[in-house]
């Protein structure tokens, strides 16, 4: 079987166009890459269009505040990818003079900058033979070549990797590091694969076994914490009020609510009689009403949240949100600052001049 010829030949018949495929400018190939890790291209697309508008060269996204680049990604998740970049984007405009590193190995000091991304730099844009490996590429070599071993152990990383070396065309590595990714997006995919067309169907080990459902295989996530989120939403004469979150969760620096968590879902007076919400509002407030009567459930990588807004009237701001940690705004501008989609589909959902 000649895996490259056949996959090459698919890819020149079959291969979507997307604006990061017609340039080997690296900045723009960073920025798909990194924008498309956990992301799927139909969602990820816009986002690109939308942050190359807005930064289109490294320079204009180093000089950007975290903020705005922060606002732009709003809702693409993993925003540690959008910190990961600016600093990378600094780095490179500051430190490097506007030019990205030309080999893997220089490419792969960049902050953000992993084995997969640092390939795909290298071989698009400077032809640099080294071979892309991705969930799309896992899955195509685990199918046709039938290797069970599990794709997210150290052995299998390592597996995957000198397989992919071996079968990579070194005489055109971008063109064929775009087949196997883009073949594995479109054609041999996690659900419902197209064996009956498929050009390595004689060959494909998982398709001649049955075992197109059993590869790749992947080794137990993590267990999945449940937690229990209560955000207050309190308005005062066309103001509300929000805090950044610090620390270095998933969602670093963007907006919210204030935030309560309590171990278990709580009903209506139980809210209200928490001492931390007493705590927070005093005696001060009007009415306390329950925007959403069953939890909202958002599913992270190693978290669920069960979620409740707590819509809070007041005659007068609590003089907790006086501190640092909190900032009082005016209705329309919450549009204006960076928030989690969580938080972003309630502000949509929420008329808060009712």
């Amino acid at each position: 079987m000649n895996f490259c010829k056949l996959l090459i030949e698919w890819y020149l018949l079959n291969q979507r166009e997307l604006p990061w495929r017609v340039t080997k400018n690296p900045y723009n190939i960073w920025i798909s890459e990194i924008m498309l890790q956990q992301t799927r291209v139909a969602q990820g697309l816009p986002y690109y269009l939308k942050f190359v508008e807005a930064f289109p060269t490294v320079f204009d996204l180093a000089k950007a505040s975290e903020e705005k680049v922060l606002k732009l990604w709003q809702g693409l998740g993993y925003y540690s990818r959008a910190r990961n970049l600016h600093f990378t984007a600094k780095h490179v405009a500051q430190e490097l003079n506007g030019e990205f590193p030309n080999t893997y190995k220089e490419l792969k000091k960049l902050k953000g900058v992993g084995d997969y991304t640092a390939s795909a730099i290298a071989s698009i844009c400077f032809k640099e033979p080294v071979a892309v490996v991705d969930g799309n590429v896992y899955r195509v070599l685990s199918r046709v070549f039938g290797i069970d071993t599990p794709i997210n152990s150290t052995e299998g990383i390592k597996e995957f990797k000198i397989l992919a070396e071996k079968l990579l065309d070194k005489s055109q590595p971008d063109l064929y590091n775009q087949a196997i990714m883009e073949f594995g997006a479109l054609h041999c995919k996690p659900k419902s694969p197209y064996c009956i067309t498929c050009p390595f169907q004689l060959e494909c080990q998982a398709f001649q076994q049955g075992k197109i459902n059993e590869l790749p295989v992947k080794l137990k996530k993590t267990k999945v914490l449940t937690k229990y989120f209560n955000y207050l939403v309190i308005l005062k004469e066309g103001k509300t009020v929000i805090q950044q979150r610090k620390g270095n969760g998933i969602w670093k620096n963007l907006y919210q609510f204030p935030l309560l968590e309590t171990p278990k879902e709580v009903s209506e007076k139980e809210f209200e009689e928490l001492p931390e919400v007493r705590e927070l509002l005093g005696d001060n407030f009007k009415k306390i009403n329950l925007f959403n009567k069953k939890p909202i459930k958002h599913v992270l990588s190693h978290r669920k949240l069960m979620v409740k807004f707590w819509v809070v009237t007041v005659n007068e701001l609590p003089q907790a949100v006086s501190t640092k940690t909190f900032k009082v705004i005016a209705y329309p501008d919450i549009t204006l600052y960076p928030v989690p989609v969580l938080i972003e589909n309630f502000i949509e959902n929420f008329n808060f001049t009712k």
